[in-house]
């Protein structure tokens, strides 16, 4: 019997070709038979909170905001971080105690759960295996 199963993943690579690659590395030991990515998107995270105990990711949309000197006018960027935890909280006071370490205003606009299954980051030795 075949099935067909969809999983999100995220991928930290430079092209879609090295996405493509790492995923098949990755997934390799744990499929049997065929296995095919059927697509790949281009996502942007401007930060990245990993939490070793947490089983789920959630998206957080912030608002940064600065001055328009010129002006005197408020002006606010929005911004995408993906988040590790366990629960929604979690991920709320992730978010917060990392915003805090710095010296940013900001507004915490919303934070949702993600289909992502698991994230893929960055490495030299994956690098080097798919020889790019």
């Amino acid at each position: 019997m075949i099935k067909t199963v969809t999983e999100p993943y995220l991928v930290d690579a430079m092209s879609f070709t090295e996405a493509e690659a790492r995923i098949l590395e990755e997934m390799q030991p744990y499929m049997s038979g065929e296995f095919t990515v059927s697509d790949i998107k281009r996502v942007r995270f401007s930060d990245t909170f990993f939490n070793e105990t947490g089983d789920r990711y959630y998206k957080a949309k912030l608002y940064f905001i600065t001055l328009d000197e010129k002006s005197g006018t408020e002006k606010k960027t929005a911004v995408n971080m993906l988040v590790q935890a366990s629960l929604l909280k979690e991920a709320v006071e992730i978010v917060e105690a990392e915003m805090n370490k710095t010296m940013v205003d900001y507004t915490l606009a919303s934070v949702n759960e993600t289909a992502i299954m698991d994230v893929f980051k960055y490495s030299a030795e994956s690098q080097s295996k798919t020889g790019e």
